[in-house]
């Protein structure tokens, strides 16, 4: 049975954003845990272990509190969802201990280009040129701010681009998740199965985090499900092609939290991809609230 959610694109826009940035908060702690910032650097498995452990509690209790009751899920959909987003995150967690957060960020959230490209064979999806122009744009400042160099080309940038695909088919599992179940459920179920699939990968490189590391590892899992939280009522509320893009907004505030956190300064090029990302989220946001039947053409 499916659920019946009121199609709403501008919210989806702002749920989406919002998402965004605690999304990059996430890396900002997935690199300082990663990094010698708070101690000796743990795995990215622990890391991704701690994001699923910590976000499962916070939706366990979101579920208690609000006495939820859980139905019967789509077993085979949320075990392809939170395989490809522990798989995704663990890989993402990995790059940005071993290059700039703006740079593995860029690479990781061109899931958005293969989310699209899934959604039509997938879902069905109809995407039209101003969708096809807008994600264009949309890769282009994530082309600049990638600055394809040699130095892109290293192990820990192809951790990134795997994990862009592979979370980009993790957004076509949530969209399907979206339509059958509630979104509560969606992420109580994905990150209890989380939690089970990070807790078996992490015992052979587990090791007794500092306090610091603790601290940032619960922030972490909050952060993570404050995020899932967004993201998922975002999806619910457009399609996926539309909503997607608007999750480059990621780069913007990685970028942002990179200078706060770790003193690296954005140049022009750094300003002039978030510029472009910016404006084609825009036009893409102006184009489906006043000429949606247009855009099917």
């Amino acid at each position: 049975m499916r659920i019946s959610t009121l199609q709403n694109p501008p919210l989806a826009a702002a749920l989406i954003l919002i998402a965004s940035i605690f999304l990059a908060a996430t890396s900002l702690l997935a690199k300082a845990l990663g990094t010698e910032a708070l101690g000796p650097p743990l795995h990215s498995m622990q890391i991704s272990q701690g994001r699923f452990l910590f976000a499962f509690v916070v939706i366990s209790t979101a579920v208690v509190t609000l006495q939820f009751k859980l139905q019967r899920p789509q077993w085979r959909l949320h075990l392809g969802r939170t395989s490809c987003g522990w798989l995704g995150i663990t890989l993402m967690f990995a790059s940005v201990a071993h290059i700039p957060l703006a740079d593995a960020t860029a690479i990781t959230f061109l899931n958005p280009v293969f989310a699209m490209l899934l959604a039509i064979p997938l879902l069905g999806e109809q995407v039209g040129r101003w969708r096809w122009g807008a994600a264009a744009v949309a890769l282009l400042g994530a082309m600049i701010l990638l600055r394809p160099t040699p130095a892109s080309f290293q192990p820990a940038a192809l951790l990134a681009l795997s994990a862009a695909a592979i979370i980009g088919l993790e957004l076509i599992f949530i969209k399907k998740l979206a339509g059958r179940e509630r979104p509560l459920q969606v992420l109580w179920f994905n990150n209890a199965l989380g939690m089970v699939i990070a807790s078996m990968a992490v015992l052979p490189v587990w090791q007794m985090p500092s306090l610091l590391q603790w601290g940032a590892l619960v922030s972490l899992g909050v952060l993570m499900a404050c995020a899932q939280a967004c993201f998922v009522n975002g999806m619910a509320r457009a399609d996926a092609s539309f909503v997607a893009p608007f999750s480059y907004a990621t780069l913007i505030f990685a970028t942002l939290y990179d200078f706060l956190g770790f003193g690296a300064v954005p140049d022009y090029v750094t300003l002039t991809g978030a510029c472009v990302i910016l404006s084609s989220a825009a036009v893409l946001a102006w184009r489906e609230t006043r000429h949606k039947p247009l855009d099917q053409k």
